[in-house]
């Protein structure tokens, strides 16, 4: 799925008329089966792009283009369709606690079933072998019928993620998808979501805390702060000096002020990016 944002800014519903715009003027385009990493300190406005892209806010100004469609110009009907295509994982997954694994997991392919089909699904699981390989690739095989409170966070994680092999979608949309991953599991869930995104022909789009992971495992990598685009570029050419100046802020806002001239910019951005969650 290609995704294009012109001149795009966005203004979350409950923010007052004085506050500034969660998104600023930004300018973007992804090609189809793209995968690029969102990369920046808390409240720069990542989760919210994320939101933007699969629908679930509405531009303030400028024009949001998937596939060459302005989702907001669509009839309702359009518009559910639409969606069906768009994959978007919160970094804490909506799980009911009571709810089986393979009933979670199936829940991907909700959009692309009817209202009977959906029913029937959560009262007696259709394709569980399906279900099956998704865990399977997450290490996740042996919780296939457990109850989702009996997982641990990070378990939990991956369930949400298992979804995204059974959705129907063309773009993948992941928020901290590692953020209860050990750096072990992390690098799985990675390799996993890339190279399925590659076979299926997905347009994958993830914010990321873990800069090294953004750098090491992505092509392609977005700095953002303040709502606002501070570099799109190849991995491979984002610079320790372009890091500190994104983290610079936030970390002076941690720390009560500015660090040392005589520190790396490296060294004054990394850690930075290691705790901020």
């Amino acid at each position: 799925m290609a995704l294009t944002l012109e001149d795009v800014s966005v203004r979350h519903p409950q923010a007052s008329s004085g506050q500034a715009a969660a998104l600023q003027s930004l300018d973007l385009r992804i090609a189809p089966g793209e995968q690029l990493a969102v990369i920046g300190p808390s409240g720069a406005g990542k989760t919210t792009l994320l939101q933007l892209l699969g629908c679930a806010l509405r531009p303030a100004t400028g024009r949001l283009l998937l596939d060459g469609q302005q989702p907001w110009t669509l009839s309702a009907t359009e518009l559910r369709r639409l969606r069906a295509y768009l994959f978007l994982a919160p970094q804490v997954p909506p799980l009911p606690p009571r709810q089986r694994v393979v009933t979670a997991v199936l829940a991907g392919r909700l959009p692309a079933m009817g209202a009977i089909e959906s029913l029937i699904s959560l009262f007696k699981p259709q394709d569980i072998p399906a279900v099956f390989e998704a865990l399977e690739r997450f290490d996740l095989g042996d919780k296939l019928f457990q109850r989702v409170d009996r997982l641990s966070g990070g378990e939990r994680q991956r369930v949400g993620l298992a979804r995204a092999m059974l959705a129907p979608a063309r773009l993948w949309l992941l928020d901290e998808p590692l953020s209860s991953l050990d750096p072990t599991r992390a690098r799985q869930a990675v390799a996993v979501l890339r190279e399925q995104a590659q076979v299926r022909g997905v347009t994958l789009v993830t914010t990321l805390h873990q800069v090294e992971v953004a750098l090491q495992q992505f092509p392609r990598v977005i700095g953002m702060r303040d709502g606002r685009l501070m570099f799109d570029l190849p991995a491979d050419q984002v610079s320790p000096e372009l890091l500190a100046r994104l983290y610079e802020q936030h970390e002076q806002e941690l720390h009560g002020a500015a660090p040392a001239d005589d520190t790396p910019p490296l060294a004054q951005a990394m850690p930075v990016v290691m705790q901020c969650r």
